[in-house]
């Protein structure tokens, strides 16, 4: 099969199973075989691509044209591949938790929620394999308006009111700043395509330079940099399966992509050095770790705690992007890799605490452990995933980040990063150490197997989560192990645009 059709296979599929799944949605397990069917044929689709990329080529299609010089254009480069094996990969991985997730949680409109999710998958493609700037802004809105409906889905209130603010924060910041940033450039550069060492050096000021790029790292809301970050929080009224492609799979790595993309292919290293835009928002990254991390640790329920990590974590790789180094630009893109396979394993098991324990609180795990073993289990090693300790994937990414700033100079930054670290291993590590204690605090559900717990009988009931949900949590897991022992497909694709370094 030729790479044009490969190329339009991983963006087509999806939307062709949106329809089918519309059309099966009174046969459950129809609907449900399409949806892991084409997630199947999208990630040999990604794959598909892999050795051509890799050797150094770079195919490419052109959907439609717009104007003259400006094409809706598709181009498979590393940093795109890259993302677009992640996706891939978690799509049917997620679908597989989603199965057990939804129908143990007896959620309703199944089947609006896996056609939304085929239909963002194909935008989060196409955000990956965008050819130039307006191409990449045409999948970003679609993703916004896509998962809008997820975001929504449970249809209460406060479901409402958290559907208006994501999408007030990413259509509001996209188009007022991103739109005016890509039409600056075009203005400067007579082109939007991207270019390999960047087509702003030499033809824009650097003063111009600073404001524009900051236009474009605000501009990508997905990237929840402060103080452009209350929509994910909000968020999180979502189910699970929502909030795993949200923080892990599709949004939130569109976001942080964007920025990687355009620091690697608008600006170039030189100009982004030179220009101070990209010391700005390193500055603004290393608040947003910061911050992210003491408020995580403020939070008593679980998934306001993940998402306030997952806030933290992004700008990891804003700031790895922006130190504008082939250091930065490894760990960087590492770590979108290692973050979404660690805290989708976290998401997910939140969700099995949910639906086997109807926990939501931290205060309310003690003792858990015992019952939900496997669950605990695999948080443990999602979080030490996260933290960045061997022998998991985070800790090739934190490392290259860590010695970018060394190589920068940039000694508070490194300071910020080993902060951060240790504050993660207190608001992560700290829900494992309560499930797997032998009773948890006041209002602790799950007590220890003495006498005088209320609800004690009932938590005797509980076990792990539906088999569906168990078999993600461990593929995830799984993940985050084989990412330490077995990086070298990834290094091999960024190593490309490092330099080989």
């Amino acid at each position: 099969m030729s790479s044009q059709l490969l190329i339009l296979g991983c963006i087509a599929l999806p939307v062709l199973a949106s329809v089918l799944i519309v059309a099966t949605g009174r046969t459950p397990n129809l609907r449900e075989a399409v949806t892991l069917a084409a997630g199947a044929l999208v990630i040999g689709c990604v794959l598909g691509l892999y050795p051509e990329v890799s050797q150094g080529a770079r195919p490419d299609v052109v959907l439609a044209p717009l104007v003259p010089g400006v094409a809706l254009r598709l181009v498979v480069e590393p940093l795109g591949l890259l993302f677009a094996m992640v996706a891939g990969f978690l799509w049917p991985v997620t679908t597989i938790y989603a199965i057990g997730y939804m129908r143990a949680h007896h959620e309703r409109n199944q089947t609006r929620f896996y056609a939304c999710f085929a239909v963002s998958i194909a935008a989060a493609m196409g955000v990956a394999f965008a050819g130039n700037l307006v191409t990449l802004f045409v999948f970003y809105e679609v993703l916004t308006l896509s998962t809008y409906p997820l975001v929504t889905h449970a249809g209460t209130p406060e479901a409402r009111r958290a559907g208006r603010v994501y999408l007030a924060t990413l259509l509001g910041t996209s188009i007022a700043f991103q739109l005016l940033a890509i039409a600056w450039t075009y203005a400067y550069a007579g082109t939007v395509d991207f270019r390999e060492g960047g087509i702003l050096a030499g033809r824009m000021p650097e003063g111009v330079a600073a404001v524009v790029f900051c236009l474009f790292a605000f501009g990508a809301g997905k990237a929840a940099l402060m103080p452009f970050h209350r929509w994910l929080p909000a968020a999180m009224v979502a189910p699970t399966p929502v909030s795993a492609l949200l923080h892990a799979v599709a949004v939130v790595k569109a976001g942080v992509f964007t920025i990687l993309k355009v620091a690697v292919y608008v600006f170039g290293p030189d100009l982004l050095a030179a220009s101070g835009g990209g010391t700005i928002i390193a500055w603004v990254a290393g608040a947003t770790i910061l911050i992210g991390s003491l408020v995580a640790m403020s939070k008593d329920n679980l998934k306001a705690r993940l998402a306030y990590s997952t806030i933290s974590q992004l700008s990891y790789v804003v700031l790895g992007a922006v130190l504008a180094s082939a250091w930065g630009t490894v760990g960087a893109a590492l770590h979108i890799v290692m973050h979404a396979f660690g805290k989708i394993t976290l998401f997910f098991c939140a969700g099995a605490v949910l639906v086997a324990a109807h926990k939501t609180e931290v205060s309310e795990l003690g003792g858990l452990g015992r019952r939900m073993p496997v669950t605990m289990g695999a948080f443990v090693v999602a979080s030490l995933c996260i933290i960045g300790l061997p022998p998991l994937g985070g800790a090739w990414s934190k490392w290259y980040l860590a010695t970018a700033t060394v190589d920068a100079g940039e000694w508070m930054l490194l300071g910020v990063l080993l902060l951060s670290s240790l504050l993660s291993m207190g608001y992560l590590l700290t829900v494992p150490m309560r499930a797997f204690s032998r009773a948890g605090g006041e209002g602790a559900g799950v007590a220890g197997e003495g006498e005088g717990s209320e609800g004690s009988a009932g938590d005797r009931e509980i076990r792990e989560a539906p088999p569906a949900c168990l078999v993600a949590i461990l593929v995830t897991a799984a993940g985050c192990v084989v990412l330490f022992l077995y990086p070298d497909p990834f290094f091999a694709l960024v190593n490309q645009v490092a330099g080989g370094r």
